[in-house]
């Protein structure tokens, strides 16, 4: 494969990934190619890096497919060993399990994963070879890195390695947990090395473009909000604050230029002596800037349960950006969950708390026209002329009522009101889905991750 087909199969990659890659990046890094030295492995990941991954969380699935598409080596031509270290004199193909763990815990005491000493490389490529190869019928082969995690365990080496680096010293003290985290750190990066090696050998194997495309997980701003894991949501929270900061700005902003203030009389009446007394021009006094208000309107069904998840943290991170923040969740009757997220409150226990004790469900179907009746009749007085009305939900009611012409007197009592619908727009109006219906009276945008919010929110100004 030449220079630029593994340039332009790269650049497909990382735009498969997820990672949004324009072409004048694609061609920004080609130009950097002709100026460092293509031999610099570690040059060229930085050249690509610097000309293609705008946020840090990109980097890791950068690293991966770079990895992939750049190798550091091929197992048609091996990379010499380095001559006169102890890794020549220790048969890695041959040699007893004991030795080849004393051989481990002697890198991982160093920083080899660190600082990429070939010996530590060449070191997780016999591991691979020796043990993470798995016959696979005639003439084929797998290879898997549990097998070697499994073989060597590095994680059984801790203590052993402690009672070395701690020898003389008191145990249980800031010496231990340094020494602890710094070795945590190295097995760690010996594990990222074995699954690369592993990912390389399987690539050219079976091809790099097919395991391209199941080996990245997607950035954490663009994994569906329908399929969000409990691991995910921590990565989320971290996305959440900067959002609901820019999103209580960009409705600030509307509420500021949505209305002029008062006449400004002084002004006015100075302006005009220089038309002879006449006021040509009008002055008018600057309206205040204040938080807006916000009420939250958020289908908790099942079918939407980790979106839910997301909007909960939303509004727990909102709470702090508007002057008064309402929440409301519904199934098929609503009901007020501000007080589960009181200051101080840890959200994942709010959550858990308002799923166990809030009356938001009578039969545990959807039943979004019930629901908005019932928010109107019982907590109509929340929305007011200040108000910015945002409901969360795939609008999928199971064939009931839809109460549009309830959701139309609150839209119209907000000053704004917007709806956020987790499902692709293609499954609008399919099934039970009253999308279009609803959109017709709340504006719907599909919001089916956080780079589609932060879209959202970009373009309410």
């Amino acid at each position: 494969m030449s220079l630029v087909d593994r340039h332009v199969g790269f650049v497909d990659a990382l735009r498969r990934a997820g990672l949004p890659v324009s072409l004048a990046e694609g061609l920004d890094a080609a130009r950097a190619l002709a100026v460092i030295e293509l031999t610099e492995r570690e040059t060229l990941r930085e050249a690509y890096a610097a000309t293609m991954v705008k946020r840090p969380s990109y980097r890791p699935g950068f690293d991966t497919l770079f990895d992939l598409w750049f190798p550091p080596v091929t197992s048609a031509l091996r990379a010499p060993r380095e001559t006169g270290t102890d890794a020549d004199e220790l048969d890695l193909g041959q040699a007893d399990l004991a030795r080849l763990r004393d051989r481990l815990a002697e890198l991982l005491l160093g920083d080899a994963g660190a600082t990429g000493d070939p010996a530590f490389a060449e070191f997780v490529r016999a591991m691979v070879e020796r043990f993470g190869r798995q016959p696979a019928g005639a003439g084929r082969q797998n290879w898997f890195s549990y097998s070697v995690m499994r073989a060597l365990s590095p994680g059984t080496l801790m203590a052993r390695m402690l009672d070395e680096v701690l020898r003389g010293q008191e145990r249980g003290g800031l010496a231990e947990k340094v020494a602890r985290r710094r070795l945590t750190d190295n097995i760690t990066g010996f594990e990222d090395a074995v699954a690369s090696d592993v990912r390389r050998r399987i690539a050219e194997d079976s091809g790099v473009e097919k395991i391209a495309r199941s080996v990245v997980k997607p950035p954490v701003d663009q994994i569906d909000f329908l399929r969000v894991t409990k691991a995910d949501l921590a990565a989320l929270r971290r996305e959440v604050y900067p959002l609901a900061r820019r999103l209580a700005a960009r409705l600030t902003i509307k509420h500021r230029l949505g209305q002029r203030g008062r006449l400004d009389f002084r002004r006015t009446v100075r302006a005009s002596l220089s038309t002879g007394g006449v006021p040509m021009v009008t002055h008018m006094r600057p309206r205040r800037p204040h938080k807006p208000e916000l009420v939250v309107l958020c289908d908790a069904s099942d079918s939407v349960a980790t979106f839910s998840h997301f909007t909960l943290l939303l509004t727990y991170a909102l709470r702090e950006q508007f002057t008064k923040v309402r929440a409301f969740a519904f199934v098929d009757t609503v009901d007020e969950i501000t007080r589960f997220f009181a200051p101080g409150t840890d959200v994942v226990d709010a959550i858990t708390t308002m799923t166990r004790e809030a009356d938001i469900s009578r039969f545990g179907r959807s039943d979004y026209g019930h629901s908005f009746e019932g928010f109107a009749e019982k907590y109509g007085d929340a929305i007011g002329p200040r108000t910015s009305l945002l409901i969360l939900g795939d609008a999928r009611s199971n064939y009931q009522r839809p109460a549009l012409a309830t959701l139309r007197r609150l839209a119209g009592e907000a000053r704004h009101a917007y709806w956020l619908n987790p499902e692709p727009h293609a499954q609008w109006d399919t099934g039970d889905s009253i999308a279009t219906s609803y959109g017709t009276v709340v504006e719907m945008h599909e919001c089916r991750n956080v780079a589609q919010l932060a879209a959202f929110i970009e373009d309410l100004a």
